[in-house]
């Protein structure tokens, strides 16, 4: 599970600074030079402004998005997980475990019923069994499993800008 660190509580970012991230958003791959023509500035403040956003933790790092079904992984499940323990002892192992598991795209720490929620993607339902079985019931500490599977993705996107400038 990936922390977020490095960003400050709240980044001072002007529409310039928006129309950036916006930008790279869409296309992570555009040139100083695409993104400076686009938002008209010239290159080196726009570099100068990507430097600042990155060295202030508004840009955590750059990658690919993978299309799953392409890859053969065909299956997705949501996995709702709730611990014997509520420590911080057995959080943290749960989560040590976790974070070993590639099948795991996701985890989140959640109110509720349950203690952590899991993405999980697999290529069939065989695959997800033996990864239930083998892999998360395993796991020390866990209680309760319960998992539906996604059926059709309406929305998914990346963390979008939600601000006045927008």
């Amino acid at each position: 599970m990936e922390k977020e660190q490095g960003a400050k509580a709240s980044v001072n970012l002007d529409a310039k600074d928006y129309e950036i991230l916006k930008l790279l958003q869409e296309n992570a791959k555009l040139t100083i030079r695409e993104i400076a023509h686009k938002i008209h500035l010239s290159a080196t403040p726009v570099h100068e402004r990507i430097k600042r956003l990155e060295q202030n933790g508004v840009i955590k790092r750059y990658t690919a998005l993978l299309n799953h079904r392409a890859l053969g992984e065909s299956l997705t499940a949501i996995c709702y997980v709730s611990l014997k323990e509520h420590t911080k002892k057995a959080g943290a192992l749960f989560v040590q475990a976790i974070a070993g598991l590639e099948r795991v795209i996701e985890c989140y720490n959640i109110s509720g019923e349950f203690d952590f929620m899991l993405k999980v993607i697999a290529s069939n339902m065989a695959d997800y069994h033996r990864f239930h079985v083998d892999a998360l019931s395993e796991i020390p500490g866990v209680g309760n499993i319960q998992t539906v599977f996604v059926m059709d993705v309406i929305v998914e996107r990346e963390c979008q800008l939600v601000n006045s400038f927008m």
